[in-house]
């Protein structure tokens, strides 16, 4: 692959969503990612894709050697990713210290929910626990309503994954500087609260006070919803701006005049319910198609197996197919340094061999390996 990550060695120990998505982007922009899988043959994932792009070695590092052969990978690599609970990969060996120790210039990227440190530093949790602490669950939802499950992408791979990513690369640059790696604590509690820096700023301002589903990001403008279509399916409305709002008032054939003052949330109900029923006079697609050209902030609400197919995505390429499924391309855009194409997620342990050869072992010492089961 090629990609401005060109010649980056990356040593991945095997985890799940977090972590793995954040090496699938290093991966994608052309890092060389070793993902040192269990001997057993690796976590069970359904339609993984986070896998893409990477070489896999199957390590029982539970045992000396395999940690060993751990910390020989380290010693040619640029960064180290794991998500353990704080203190596993110390017990196991391969922690900060052994790893620095064998490679002053090593990044090492840990990923937890709750950080390295903390009164919840080794409890158990999962994205929607780690959102809720941080104050970005709470915000989302309709009035009157609970708080809704935003999928797990706020801090699974917003807050999680993606920051990792972001934190190995600005560390990748300072050591540019001092020529020396350090650890990197990336926290899902903390990317999630990341996220909301923007909420926090119209909180202060006095521009989102009311609860969740009355503010003017959250659904509770009308202006900025989602709305049913002739044939059950939906279409967004992002019409912030002024021009954009009666761009949008045109295109629904309605006069500003006619309908309800739109800066007055008092008439945001009788709004929407004029917007609703114009919305409802046409099928989804006939509203883009008439939507295609104009600043009316209307698109088609589309499933992600429709995505693929919609014009604007084929012609940016936004998705890929890796292995006869589609799925989201690498990101963002370099005109000078393009990223290739991923290659398939490997099976557990395919490249065992290929990658201790790159290590200086021989035949002889492979077999030894595999026969005692500490590679598989």
């Amino acid at each position: 692959m090629g990609g401005p990550l060109a010649g980056l060695k990356v040593v991945e120990l095997a985890g799940l969503a977090p972590a793995p998505f954040g090496c699938m982007v290093l991966a994608d922009l052309g890092a060389d990612v070793v993902r040192v899988d269990r001997v057993s043959g690796g976590l069970e994932v359904p339609g993984d894709v986070l896998g893409r792009g990477r070489r896999s070695i199957g390590v029982d590092i539970r045992r000396p050697e395999g940690a060993e052969l751990v910390l020989k990978l380290v010693e040619r690599s640029d960064v180290l990713v794991e998500g353990f609970r704080p203190g596993v990969t110390e017990r196991l060996g391969i922690g900060p210290a052994q790893c620095l120790a064998r490679n002053q210039r090593l990044v090492y990227g840990r990923m937890t929910g709750w950080g390295q440190d903390g009164p919840l530093a080794d409890r158990a949790g999962h994205d929607i626990n780690y959102i809720a602490l941080a104050g970005a669950l709470e915000p989302i939802g309709r009035a009157g309503q609970p708080p809704t499950v935003p999928l797990n992408v706020i801090g699974d791979f917003g807050g999680g994954g993606l920051l990792l990513a972001l934190g190995v690369l600005a560390a990748l640059y300072e050591r540019e500087r001092s020529g020396r790696g350090q650890v990197v604590d990336a926290a899902m509690v903390d990317g999630a609260a990341l996220l909301t820096t923007f909420l926090h700023g119209m909180k202060a301002a006095g521009a989102w006070g009311g609860e969740r589903g009355t503010n003017l990001l959250d659904g509770g403008a009308p202006f900025y919803d989602v709305y049913a279509t002739a044939d059950g399916k939906f279409v967004s409305i992002g019409a912030l701006e002024e021009k954009f709002y009666a761009d949008l008032l045109a295109l629904l054939g309605l006069a500003d005049s006619d309908v309800p003052n739109r800066h007055d949330p008092a008439q945001w109900p009788a709004l929407r319910a004029r917007i609703a029923e114009a919305v409802a006079t046409r099928t989804r697609d006939e509203w883009a198609a008439l939507a295609e050209g104009s600043d009316a902030c209307l698109a088609p609400v589309l499933a992600p197996d429709e995505a693929p197919a919609h014009p604007h995505n084929r012609a940016r390429g936004t998705f890929v197919e890796v292995g006869g499924l589609a799925q989201p391309g690498p990101a963002p855009r370099f005109d000078r340094t393009p990223a290739g194409a991923p290659s398939v997620p490997p099976s557990a342990g395919h490249h065992t061999n290929e990658v201790l050869a790159s290590l200086g072992l021989g035949e002889a010492d492979i077999a030894e390996l595999r026969r005692s089961g500490v590679v598989g």
